[in-house]
């Protein structure tokens, strides 16, 4: 199968490759798509070199899967190009992600929603994935009034830049991704704000929640943090239920939840930590207590690695859903 990988030399697009070839997906001719800075450069995949390509290039080709993580802007753009010639993109940018006729996928929730006819299928945000995954279950069974988000998202989900102002800081020097110092600092400011004072980080967990849990009706509210930590973002999340519920069946359906581990047991110091969760694909939910301020009120704590699970790994994933369905050909 002829695959494209747009994005290839960046941070995400190279996880992307990397979980290509841990699950064994069925490529055998890679198309590796960047700007034309990075024109004849190499990448490694499955033990050969492969020459980084232009888009035109790559379309010409008519691979049958692209994975795209280059930006909103080369999305949408190029997206429908390679949708044209019958290859089914799984983007991982935010452009499609709140259009009505675009599915909007985590595999384990919704993948229900994928017809034949969706060549754009959009990957979610990353901290809204790791959110709804163990909240997915609690939602069926008890529905979902209002969630209260907090999150505590590290410098790799801003990119090689990220790291590299974090890595200079932690030398003694300085860098120019984020406003702030962002070492032995925290910034309550990820993506740009709005008139309303909310960022569109924030709102991003906002409409895809609902979106992805079918149910418009959930109230929302989100602040979003970048902290001084190279890999894997963590969340404390508040939820309101609209009904009673039971804090051991609680459990129970977020360890039965595909895709997520229990790690639950304060007296023994257990509690999921991004520095334990990075290179994972899983999602880990810990410090599950019953909220007594307000009436079904339940808090928890999340945990994951934001390349993997939050963005290559669910990308890869609703690949592998296609190729189950026999659409890739």
């Amino acid at each position: 199968m002829i695959v494209a990988v747009v994005g290839a030399t960046g941070l995400v697009g190279s996880k992307m490759l990397e979980v290509l070839e841990e699950r064994v997906f069925p490529v055998t001719e890679l198309l590796p798509v960047a700007s034309s800075r990075s024109w004849g450069k190499k990448v490694h995949f499955q033990g050969k070199e492969w020459t980084v390509i232009s888009a035109d290039e790559a379309i010409a080709r008519k691979p049958a899967l692209a994975l795209f993580s280059a930006g909103g802007a080369a999305s949408g753009e190029l997206a429908p190009k390679f949708a044209a010639v019958g290859c089914y993109v799984v983007d991982n940018s935010s452009f499609w992600r709140m259009d009505p006729s675009v599915p909007l996928v985590v595999p384990e929730i919704n993948a229900d929603v994928l017809t034949p006819a969706d060549h754009i299928i959009a990957n979610p945000n990353c901290s809204t994935i790791q959110m709804v995954l163990p909240l997915a279950p609690l939602h069926k069974a008890y529905g979902i009034k209002r969630i209260v988000v907090s999150t505590y998202q590290s410098v790799t989900g801003a990119g090689q830049r990220g790291i590299e102002q974090l890595e200079a800081e932690r030398a003694g020097g300085s860098g120019s991704k984020f406003p702030y110092p962002i070492d032995l600092n925290v910034l309550p400011h990820i993506d740009s704000f709005l008139p309303d004072g909310y960022t569109k980080e924030e709102m991003k967990m906002v409409n895809e929640t609902r979106k992805i849990l079918r149910d418009p009706s959930i109230a929302v509210s989100a602040t979003t943090v970048r902290v001084p930590v190279k890999g894997g973002h963590s969340e404390s999340v508040n939820i309101e239920f609209r009904k009673p519920y039971d804090l051991a069946k609680v459990r129970s359906l977020i360890a039965d939840m595909p895709g997520v581990v229990l790690q639950d047991n304060p007296a023994e110091n257990l509690y999921p930590m991004p520095l334990y969760a990075w290179g994972k694909d899983e999602v880990f939910v810990g410090r599950i207590r019953r909220d007594p301020s307000v009436e079904n009120g339940l808090n928890l704590w999340c945990v994951s690695d934001n390349l993997r699970k939050g963005a290559a790994t669910n990308a890869v994933q609703i690949a592998q859903v296609l190729l189950a369905k026999g659409w890739l050909g």
